[in-house]
This record gives C-alpha cells, structure tokens and sequence, in this order.
C-alpha cells in the first residue's frame, strides 16, 4: 500500500479534483542543520508532497527532551530551530502551502499524548527495535532509560493524528512506529466511534545516503555529513576526505564502483549522467585517479547547493521573517489540534462530565448569590 502511494504521487493521479486533499504529517526534531542525507531522504520528497497534499511540518523539539532532557540541550534548540526552518525554506518548501510548527506550543499534543498512553501496552512499546538504538545512540544503559523516551512512540502517534493524517512519510526502519499509531487510532475509535483514519507509510524510493565516511548513513552525530549550509570550501574539503575503494592504492590500478561513496554520490548530485559513466568505466580501468573524481564531485556538489545557500542568505537577512513562519504555523495547527481535542473528548464522554459539573456548580452559585 505504502509503495502504490508513492507511485500514484509521481503520476499525479492520486484524488480527483472533486475529492479533498489528503493529509501528511512529517518532521524532524531540531538537534542542528540538516545535510545532504535530508534533503535526499525526505526535504526533496516534502517540496512535490504539497502541490498535492495538505502538509503539516513538525519541528519536533519535544522529542529532543526524550534523549536530551539537559537545560543545555533546551537553549541550544531556539537556534537549530531558526536554523532548520531556513533549510525548510531554501529547499522550497512554502508556507503558504504547508503548515509548519512548533511541537511544544501546542497545547493539544500534551492531552493526546496523555490519552493514548493508556491504549498501548508497556510490552508493545518495548518491542520496538528502535527504543535500544536511540538508547544505545544516547548513550544510555537498559536502566537509565527514561519512560519519556519509551513513550516517545506515543508521542509520535499523537503527532501524526492531532491533524488526522492520513499518510506519513518515513523509512523502511520507521514502519513500526506508524503501525504503532494505527494500533492506537484503531483502539480509540473500537472504543469511542470512528474518528481517527488508520495512517499509512508512504516510503521513500531513494535509498539512504551513505556518509563521507563510508561507514553508515549520513548523520550529523558520526560527523560524516554534507550540510545544507555549508560553504564552497567547507565542500570541497569534506569531499578530498571522501573514503573511496579501500584497495585501490594507486590511480592505475582497477577501482570498484558498486558501493564507493564518490560515485553513489556522483549518481545522486551530479547532472552530467555521460560524466559519471565515463567516470565510471576509466575507474574500472584504472585511467582516473581519486582527484579527478572527486574534484568533478565537489563542482557538482556545489553547483547543487549554490541555489540553496542563496536562499539561506536571503531567509537569514530577512530579519523575523521565520519567527512569522513558525508563528503563523503554530497557530493554524493549534486551531486543528483544539478541534480534534475536543472531538476526542466528546466522543469518549469526557466534557459530557465537565459541562454537567460547571452548569450544576454555577447554578448552585447563583443562587446563593440572591
């Protein structure tokens, strides 16, 4: 199902004119600038997603808290956020056709989440493969985890369904996570009437972007990676230091392509298809050498990124002008989330209870007043 989604949004045939559009929640969570796996991964995928979907953005800092609860850790985030969002910005995604927000201004995230602790099993959520590569990656013992970052799934879930999403873009190691969140929309609405849609995955068909070091993905925490904001010769030096074919000791003698990092990155940035096949096919032979190679590497990296760092300048110039994004974000998904709060409410007989206690308290208040 995942795959057939993604098909239908290259041809473009996804709703009719008459129905309405469908609804995606993705995001990131702000620890820093974003790099080239980003944009690969999912920012170049964002930009087509909403000229046919109704897209929300989360900058999803309350699940930095889940690994980083330290108060240094909080006040390094104001600046990653305002740094995240110009990367959004320069990539091309448009406030004026997604929603980008801020987590933890929305009130309706902390009610949710509360909520559906209590439709999961703690077994369910410690079967998650992922909960001990983020400890592991935090650096975390089995006990010193913390129950906020075993529930960081939950707050996941109610991320994706505060705007009732209806799919969620992610990685083939993350589809877990949304058939956790369709497990819980399928116990809310079993036991309190339809209302949540069951969210699918709608999966990438670009492979992960392996990092300068050939070792893993890109990240910014390996210290392998090619950010967004990085200038020409930041580039260029990142690129001479590009792990190659380890075997390949001198520039005469046959290279492998399958699984350089040089050339998996050629495939992806650079234009010039008939440059990379004949890049190709003279390593293969041994008549290049690394240097030219990752020298027409670095000019087609750069040549990607010079749009982006113009855009970045102009968003960083333009004083309050992401605050404004962010502002205005936050607010239409507060409105969003309000409603679909007090929906859930008043489905689960929750501000039934309330309205009769307040209507039988201000009248008893009444009159004793007279």
């Amino acid at each position: 199902m995942a795959e057939s989604f993604y098909q239908l949004l290259e041809l473009g045939t996804i709703m009719s004119e008459n129905q309405p559009k469908k609804r995606i929640l993705t995001g990131d969570r702000p620890t820093g600038l974003l790099h080239l796996g980003h944009y690969v991964g999912s920012l170049k995928n964002r930009v087509k997603l909403q000229e046919k979907f109704d897209c929300y953005f989360i900058i999803a800092d309350l699940h930095v808290l889940t690994t980083k609860p330290e108060k240094e850790s909080i006040l390094k985030l104001r600046e990653n956020i305002s740094q995240m969002v110009i990367d959004y910005l320069a990539c091309g995604i448009d406030p004026q056709k997604s929603v980008i927000y801020l987590q933890s201004a929305v009130p309706a995230v902390y009610q949710m989440n509360l909520i559906f602790q209590m439709l999961i099993s703690l077994n369910r959520l410690t079967g998650l493969p992922s909960l001990k590569e983020m400890a592991r990656n935090a650096h975390m013992s089995s006990e010193s985890i913390p129950y906020g970052l075993v529930g960081y799934p939950v707050l996941q879930s109610a991320d994706i369904l505060m705007p009732r999403a209806h799919l969620v873009p992610v990685g083939k190691d993350n589809e877990a996570h949304i058939e956790l969140t369709r497990d819980i929309a399928r116990r809310f609405n079993m036991y309190y009437g339809e209302f949540f849609p069951l969210p699918e995955c709608l999966l990438s068909d670009v492979p992960t972007l392996i990092g300068t070091d050939g070792q893993g993905k890109m990240s910014k925490s390996a210290n392998n990676a090619i950010f967004l904001a990085d200038d020409a010769k930041t580039v260029e030096k990142k690129v001479k230091g590009m792990y190659t074919d380890p075997n390949r000791i001198r520039a005469d003698m046959p290279g492998k392509v399958e699984g350089n990092p040089v050339f998996a990155y050629h495939d992806v940035f650079n234009t010039d298809k008939a440059e990379v096949e004949d890049l190709k096919s003279r390593y293969r032979e041994g008549k290049v050498g690394d240097v030219e190679v990752k020298e027409k590497l670095t000019r087609a990296l750069n040549h990607f990124l010079d749009p982006i760092r113009e855009k970045r300048k102009y968003y960083e110039q333009e004083k309050g002008l992401v605050d404004q994004v962010i502002y205005e974000g936050t607010q239409k998904m507060i409105e969003i989330s309000n409603e679909t709060v007090k929906e859930m409410l008043s489905l689960m007989g929750l501000s039934g209870t309330w309205k009769k206690i307040a209507k039988n308290a201000k009248e008893r208040m009444e009159k004793q007043q007279k």
